[in-house]
């Protein structure tokens, strides 16, 4: 027997998770969420995005009052920092985010089921010695960290994003395994406050998946921001001692070895789904060779009344495309049309400049064979970026050469994860270059660059 019944009970309180069950509650149905952290939000809200963004933003207020503010007729003493102030100060920001979820769920009448959850059949969820039954899970577990051979965690030397988050004192040399999105960003908080910093990448470029001119031009700027680049290198062991760890490294494509000594070494290879413990495969739901959760255009499983979303679904790793499939499962479960249109979903790093891109690169386009237009735009042609002394960076838009529908945008610059906005929103509506091209953007604004980008499409930018 049953301890209680729901019509959907959503395993994971991560991005994904608690924003499925929220619009499942709001369209009428009885829902539950199973969280076996203490505090909803997932990965995200406690230990990924919220806390690292706290920290960036803690960051950059640092390296401003250390140099950059002189430049404005602002001259200050001894700049110290209190690093404990701003954990501390990370803590408040990511209790009242997390929190907020708990008053949502109040909210909508969503019950929280505190706990481990696993699939203990068809229609049932177990969690942590009750059974409750549902007419739908929606498995959404979300990502952990992905392991290195050769590396062992253990979250005060050899640390993940989790740590890296965490650390007391500034490290004199933080050296950072993979110039993915985590990577960069935490590698730049450190830098900030004082860190030499070293990133090691297998691959020869950072940011992998990005249009390749940006991601050249992005490297270049954080090179000028003190963070070196060991590319097409590969970390083979990592071994912690006392005073710090030690690193053995090696061309990707094969060479002699060689030693490298840091304080502190970031693990950020990339995520992979987390489903230890769920059941899947008592229950016959398929993964593939990944690990991933199979599902089909809809988001169902192999297993009729089981549905998955997120982190360990095929997909970016990326909290808000995980919220989209949530919205669309509930949706979908409720008998509405749910549907993510994954060509205008954004990314973005938050470093400072911003790296912000959506819909194809140049590369996408070129495998292709799509014929396309280019049109590019500086900050330091921008009067509002001279203005704030930001000009590193510029806009890129690439637009359908027969048609002129805009398929990618890609921006380093101040707040691109903001100016991205209006080019995904162009994407989702099918919008053309001239359409951006003849909108009036407000002066002087940062957006304005976005718009003379869309005219350079068609070689008649402005200001260039």
């Amino acid at each position: 027997m049953a301890d209680e019944s729901f019509d959907v009970i959503v395993i994971g309180a991560g991005p994904g998770g608690y924003v499925c069950a929220i619009r499942a509650a709001q369209l009428g149905l009885k829902v539950a969420c199973v969280e076996k952290r203490p505090t909803l939000g997932g990965t995200c809200l406690n230990v990924g995005c919220i806390p690292s963004k706290a920290l960036l933003q803690s960051s950059e207020k640092f390296s401003e009052a250390k140099g950059a503010l002189a430049a404005h007729g602002i001259t200050l003493g001894e700049v110290g920092l209190d690093l404990a102030r701003m954990q501390a100060r990370k803590a408040e920001v990511v209790k009242a985010n997390v929190s907020g979820i708990e008053f949502l769920f109040k909210k909508n009448k969503v019950t929280w089921l505190k706990g481990a959850g696993r699939i203990a059949g068809p229609g049932r969820v177990a969690v942590d010695g009750s059974e409750y039954a549902t007419k739908h899970i929606v498995i959404a577990t979300g990502s952990e960290s992905m392991p290195l051979a050769g590396v062992e965690v253990d979250e005060k030397r050899i640390v993940t994003s989790t740590g890296g988050l965490e650390l007391d004192a500034v490290p004199g040399h933080l050296v950072v395994i993979g110039a993915g999105v985590i990577g960069l960003e935490l590698g730049s908080v450190w830098r900030r406050l004082g860190a030499a910093v070293t990133v090691i990448e297998y691959l020869d470029r950072i940011v992998p998946g990005t249009d390749a001119e940006t991601a050249t031009a992005f490297q270049r700027i954080l090179a000028r921001q003190g963070l070196k680049f060991k590319l097409s290198t590969k970390v083979t062991a990592a071994k912690a001692g006392p005073d710090g760890v030690t690193l053995t490294i090696e061309p990707a494509k094969g060479g002699a070895a060689a030693e490298v000594t840091a304080d502190v070494v970031l693990l950020s290879i990339g995520r992979r789904p987390h489903t230890e413990g769920l059941g899947l495969a008592e229950a016959g739901v398929a993964a593939d060779e990944r690990g991933r959760v199979r599902t089909d255009a809809r988001y169902a499983t192999n297993v009729a009344g089981i549905w998955a979303i997120g982190d360990c679904i095929t997909g970016p790793m990326l909290a808000h495309k995980a919220e989209e499939e949530g919205v669309a499962v509930a949706e979908l479960i409720a008998g509405q049309h749910g549907h993510v249109n994954y060509e205008a979903i954004p990314g973005v790093v938050y470093t400072w400049p911003e790296l912000a891109t959506v819909g194809a690169t140049e590369e996408e386009l070129k495998a292709r064979g799509t014929a396309y237009k280019v049109g590019k735009f500086p900050f330091t042609a921008n009067g509002r970026a001279r203005a704030m002394g930001s000009t590193d960076g510029f806009v890129k838009i690439l637009a359908d050469a027969e048609t002129d529908r805009i398929l990618g945008a890609h921006i380093i610059g101040p707040d691109a994860g903001t100016l991205i906005a209006e080019l995904v929103l162009a994407i989702e509506f099918k919008a053309s270059a001239e359409d951006i091209a003849r909108t009036s953007h407000a002066h002087p604004s940062l957006n304005e660059a976005v718009k003379e980008a869309a005219l350079a499409v068609d070689g008649r930018a402005l200001h260039i």
